[in-house]
C-alpha cells in the first residue's frame, strides 16, 4: 500500500515556473517508478513526465522545460516546471507503480494539485 501526497499547484503567469511535489508513505520499497500526469475537463490523462532507474522521459510538449527529480531520503519526487504556457493547464497527479510481494503491478494516484497558467 502506497499513499502519495502532493502539493505545489497554484495561479502562475505565462513564462513564470513552478515546483510541484508528491511525497510517498507506505511501502515506499516496493516502488519501481513515478511519474507525473495532467487531466483537463473531457481529456484523458496523459503522462508528461517519468522516472525509473534513473532514467527520465518527458511528452514531447513539456520537453526542454519540465524536470523530473527525485530525493530519495525523503520518499520525494518533484517535477519542476519552467517558461510555463497556458495550455500547460491542467490539475496534476502524481503516480507510483509497485510491485510488492507480487509479479502484478499496483498503480497508485495522488489526489491532484491544479496548476492554472493565466495572465
Amino acid at each position: 500500500q502506497v499513499r502519495l501526497m502532493e502539493s505545489g499547484g497554484g495561479l502562475v503567469q505565462p513564462g513564470g515556473s513552478l515546483r510541484l511535489s508528491c511525497v510517498a508513505s507506505g511501502s515506499v520499497d516496493d516502488i519501481t517508478a513515478m511519474a507525473w500526469y495532467r487531466q483537463t475537463p473531457g481529456n484523458e490523462r496523459e503522462m508528461v513526465a517519468a522516472g525509473r532507474g534513473g532514467n527520465e522521459k518527458y511528452a514531447d510538449s513539456v520537453k526542454g522545460r519540465f524536470t523530473f527529480s527525485s530525493d530519495n531520503a525523503k520518499n520525494t519526487v518533484y517535477l519542476q516546471m519552467i517558461n510555463l504556457k497556458p495550455e500547460d493547464t491542467a490539475v496534476y497527479y502524481c503516480n507510483a507503480q509497485s510491485q510488492g510481494g507480487t509479479d502484478a503491478v499496483v498503480q497508485y494516484w495522488g489526489q491532484g494539485t491544479q496548476v492554472t497558467v493565466s495572465s
